[in-house]
């Protein structure tokens, strides 16, 4: 996100003149995560000039097609060429994305730069009815990096602090539970919107329900004037 954000309010303010931003030029770029995130550091690392690039997933590669398992109309989850990952084929010729890949640990120069990164190859085993990451033996590679972006999955609210304070129930994911009708967590006058109660989503999501919890908690204070 330090990427993205100063990259875009340096293309703003000076259109990339004041230098105010982690520049991708000439640098072997390795990402490491997909979806939105990802894909928006792909394209932002090829249009600064990146030499190499690679996106680096943990999960299998999509299907080309619906699974039985993924119908019409929930969003289909099939392999597709997003954009950043279209110049980077036009560039180098290939998806940059390798699948079922985790890093093992990062790799410094003599000046405590990272200069290369290590992984190994996984595949997904089923574990008591659950998935669970299984390393692939032989699998290790070494990859060139001057340039780490993570731009890994969000893992829900943070742990401790308010939510344990306030005494705040979470829900089966992990996520804030909030009631459908109120917007209100199990504490009264305490409401929850955006990744906090939904999970990982879109900033449009976001903006919709901070200002529906805003509405949602104006009613209430109303009604305890």
């Amino acid at each position: 996100m330090e990427f993205l954000h100063k990259n875009t309010k340096s293309l703003l303010d000076s259109n990339l003149q004041d230098g105010q931003f982690i520049s991708a030029a000439e640098k072997d770029v390795v990402v490491i995560g997909g979806g939105d995130t990802g894909t928006d550091c792909v394209g932002t690392s090829m249009r600064h000039g990146c030499r190499s690039l690679v996106q680096l997933e943990i999960l299998p590669k999509p299907p080309l097609a619906r699974a039985a398992d993924n119908p019409w109309p929930q969003w289909p989850k099939v392999y597709k060429l997003d954009y950043g990952q279209e110049e980077a084929a036009a560039k180098f010729g290939a998806d940059p994305r390798d699948y079922c890949v985790t890093t093992r640990r990062f790799i410094g120069d003599a000046e405590g730069r990272v200069s290369a990164i290590e992984t190994v190859r996984i595949e997904w085993v089923r574990d008591n009815g659950r998935f669970a990451m299984k390393e692939v033996p032989g699998s290790e590679k070494t990859w060139p990096a001057t340039l780490v972006l993570l731009a890994m999955g969000f893992l829900g609210p943070d742990r401790g602090g308010m939510l344990d304070q306030l005494g705040v129930t979470l829900d089966s994911r992990g996520n804030v539970a909030t009631d459908p009708a109120t917007g209100m967590t199990n504490v009264p006058g305490v409401f929850a919107a955006g990744d906090m109660r939904r999970g990982q989503s879109l900033v449009v999501w976001a903006i919709s329900e901070g200002r529906d919890a805003a509405r949602r908690a104006d009613r209430y204070l109303r009604t305890k004037a």
